[in-house]
């Protein structure tokens, strides 16, 4: 029986109690008793999680308009959630980081697999961008930030506070610098080449570094080929590859503010002379390359989450397999394929089958190689699957 002062929530007697105390860190809307004291804490509220016996599970905060209802914070709970708590976590996180990487350039918080429900950090030298997608971390924004300039000696902090995740919790979207001065694009330094993450403006946190070990493997592909990257960004999969020796890269995105960030990184590598960029719809560019009969040593596709949700899978599905088909004619014979997904819905197995079928669609016979997954700076925990989302499949085209 909880003796504190903190409200509680319960579990219904069908939840998975056994879950949860091997370490599943979410209780969903239907699992706990939703009573009128419930529904009336406040997002982000602390509260003991008790079983179905009414025995305390630990400490954890609160979102009755959201899925997910609950989410654990300690064990403990009787545990103070303050700016000490939170920088014992960042230390542990740090320390991984400083182990992994001579730079600081890394994903400093990967949520809750870094023990931080909703929080994720990404960190350019001495400037970090948070984004609190907890409603909890919302709350205590002030001392999470004070606590991460404390452990890591940043001195300049924005708060991307944009994307699905804030919606489901019921968060306002905003981005707005938190500490120190940012007035351009930060140049960061990776795999031999410099991107240009616009931290402001720019997708997530300005820089996809999950892929960085992806685009490394990719580079030792093109060789000194020709590269074709599509839904390219700022240029992450190209610019990796030139910075590696490849002759000449095309990189293809939508947006144009993105390309022009992928050429001053270009220009910044020393590279600029040997990309080329193209605005335009991914799928219409790659049908109209097909038209002229292009080929290319490396085509790389990283395209956005077609299936966020599991709702949106079996559409999810359709698209990967059409990105598949129109992708792979443009592959020289002998050429190597890249195919990426960042949906949480879809699995590895899911994934792999509809990049295939795809691939045999377009008439050509593939070699899976090597299998890519988000980087050790995004790592997941065993019992919650949605923090391995990022799948990359690296094949190489007969044909």
């Amino acid at each position: 029986m909880n003796t504190s002062p903190r409200p509680t929530v319960r579990l219904r007697p069908n939840a998975e109690a056994r879950a949860l105390r091997h370490g599943f860190p979410w209780v969903y809307g239907d699992e706990i008793v939703t009573d009128r004291r419930t529904r009336a804490l406040a997002p982000g509220t602390l509260a003991v999680l008790e079983d179905a016996e009414r025995r305390p599970m630990g400490l954890v905060t609160v979102n009755p308009t959201s899925r997910i209802a609950a989410r654990m914070m300690d064990r403990d709970p009787e545990a103070q959630i303050d700016a000490d708590w939170i920088a014992a976590r960042l230390r542990t996180a740090l320390a991984l980081r400083d182990r992994l990487y001579p730079d600081p350039f890394y994903r400093l918080v990967h949520a809750e697999a870094d023990a931080l429900p909703g929080v994720v950090i990404d960190r350019f030298g001495d400037l970090a961008v948070i984004q609190p997608n907890a409603a909890w971390a919302e709350a205590h924004l002030e001392p999470l930030v004070a606590a991460l300039v404390a452990v890591t000696g940043v001195n300049r902090v924005v708060k991307n506070g944009q994307g699905r995740a804030r919606g489901l919790e019921g968060l306002a979207e905003e981005t707005v610098v938190l500490r120190g001065a940012v007035d351009e694009p930060v140049p960061v330094r990776m795999n031999g080449a410099t991107y240009m993450a616009d931290v402001l403006g720019g997708q997530k946190t300005g820089l996809f570094l999950d892929q960085r070990d992806n685009h490394a493997f990719a580079a030792r592909l093109a060789g000194g080929g020709r590269v074709l990257d599509v839904f390219s960004h700022v240029g992450g999969f190209a610019l990796a590859a030139l910075a590696a020796g490849a002759h000449g890269a095309l990189a293809v995105d939508g947006s144009a503010p993105a390309l022009a960030l992928a050429e001053a990184g270009a220009a910044a590598s020393g590279l600029g002379d040997r990309l080329e960029t193209r605005q335009g719809d991914a799928f219409a560019v790659m049908e109209d390359l097909a038209s002229t009969e292009a080929r290319f040593d490396l085509v790389v596709c990283d395209p956005p989450a077609f299936a966020p949700h599991r709702g949106a899978m079996d559409a999810g599905l359709r698209a990967y397999e059409r990105v598949a088909r129109l992708a792979a004619p443009l592959v020289a014979p002998g050429g190597y394929l890249v195919l990426c997904s960042c949906s949480h819905a879809v699995d590895l197995a899911r994934f792999r089958t509809a990049s295939g079928r795809g691939v045999g669609r377009a008439g050509r016979r593939a070699q899976i190689l090597h299998t890519g997954f988000a980087g050790p700076d995004h790592p997941t925990l065993p019992q919650l699957a949605e923090s391995g989302y990022l799948k990359a499949l690296f094949m190489r085209l007969d044909g």
